[in-house]
């Protein structure tokens, strides 16, 4: 069953102490804003450090602050949540109820690339505007054709695929990728699928040798045996485009094969704290999705917020893009009122500020600054190739598990 709650997420005790008094207020005449994510099934994982703490962290920040500025007047922000389970029917049914019973002002994107593109219609026939923060897709064109107010944040595949592809171009180029020879698998789920099938022509365009392609099922428990055919591949690199569980799984198993690499990549999750945590110094040297710059200010003062109202850390990539994409959304209303059809016309006209700099949307509705690849580096993840974002750092060759 879907579970419904109203108001914000829980925060850390200082910050609710200090959040109390607008909180209160919800009773009040509200922004009612909708929020549908995974807080079960295989992508709650990936949900709970990305997407609903940053929804807690923008509604209680926005709360305190004596709410959304609307017509002449300020509007405290109530969110609705439900939890689609990983399940892209519950999804679908979640944001019908958000539009036509919960009547939400806004509804927040969902978890997900798969979860997104189900949802797209649905935005789309009520008319809010879908800042699909957490979908990765070469459908950017077809997709804002199709759904108007359909706005994409964190890049397309091409694009993801290309930075892992330029990164371990730039290692052969300095000699510490010694060969040409990749193994790389892939979670059998829409994200994993479309970049395997990009990945393909583009390695091999680049002249590195696929010597072992495998996918697994989304929630697959057992990798080892993915990981041991990988090794018995003998590859210079590894790449996964993995969503949460499997990041953690295959780099599990990827510890205890000793698989030996040059560059080793897992996607999803590879930036998230908790890697970091669980994997110490075998995590020096690893290469995953996205990225961020963590010496900006914009991104210090905003990790630090979010450490202090949801007790947690940021992840290193798309966290805080999923913070920015609620920073447009509110300026946005702050702007032109309540009407989702005008909000979705600000959006694509608009240069915002944001946590991430600034950010804007082209004709096909498409963010093209953002993060590609990052890497620990001394216990930090740092964004190593990107599409103009500052701060990269220079990529390092991986050096086993120790």
């Amino acid at each position: 069953m879907m579970m419904k709650r109203r108001s914000a997420l829980k925060l850390g005790a200082a910050a609710a102490a200090s959040l109390a008094a607008p909180r209160l207020a919800l009773a009040a005449e509200t922004v009612k804003i909708g929020a549908v994510a995974p807080k079960t099934g295989p992508l709650a994982g990936g949900a709970v450090v990305t997407q609903w703490p940053n929804v807690a962290l923008w509604a209680n920040l926005v709360n305190a602050a004596g709410g959304l500025k609307v017509d002449g007047g300020q509007k405290m922000v109530e969110i609705i949540e439900y939890d689609d389970q990983t399940n892209p029917g519950e999804t679908i049914k979640a944001v019908q109820r958000l539009a036509t019973q919960d009547n939400a002002d806004f509804i927040i994107a969902p978890y997900g690339t798969g979860f997104n593109i189900a949802a797209a219609p649905l935005f789309d026939r009520y008319k809010y505007p879908h800042l699909a923060v957490s979908a990765i897709t070469d459908q950017v064109e077809d997709l804002a054709s199709k759904f108007n107010g359909m706005f994409f944040l964190l890049g397309s595949t091409t694009a993801f695929v290309q930075g892992v592809v330029d990164v371990l171009k730039g290692m052969q180029a300095d000699g510490t990728l010694t060969g040409n020879k990749v193994a790389m698998v892939n979670v059998a789920d829409a994200f994993g699928i479309e970049l395997a099938a990009a990945a393909k022509p583009l390695f091999t365009a680049a002249g590195f040798d696929i010597v072992y392609d495998s996918s697994y099922p989304l929630g697959t428990q057992d990798l080892s045996p993915v990981v041991k055919a990988a090794k018995a591949a003998q590859p210079n690199a590894f790449v996964a485009w993995s969503y949460p569980p499997d990041t953690f799984g295959l780099t599990e198993q990827a510890v205890i094969e000793d698989l030996q690499v040059e560059a080793y990549y897992t996607a999803v999750a590879t930036c998230f704290p908790a890697f970091g945590g669980r994997f110490g110094a075998a995590a020096e040297g690893i290469l995953g999705a996205g990225g961020i710059n963590p010496d900006s200010e914009k991104f210090k003062a905003y990790a630090k917020a979010h450490m202090e109202v949801t007790g947690n850390a940021p992840d290193g990539w798309a966290s805080a893009t999923t913070y920015a994409s609620l920073e447009v959304l509110q300026q946005s209303i702050e702007t032109v009122g309540l009407d989702r059809e005008a909000v979705t016309e600000h959006i694509r006209a608009t240069t915002f500020d944001t946590v991430m700099g600034d950010m804007n949307f082209n004709a096909n509705n498409f963010n093209e600054k953002f993060w590609t690849v990052g890497q620990w580096q001394d216990g930090v993840y740092q964004g190593v190739a990107e599409t103009g974002r500052q701060g990269a750092k220079p990529v390092r060759v991986k050096q086993g598990w120790a």
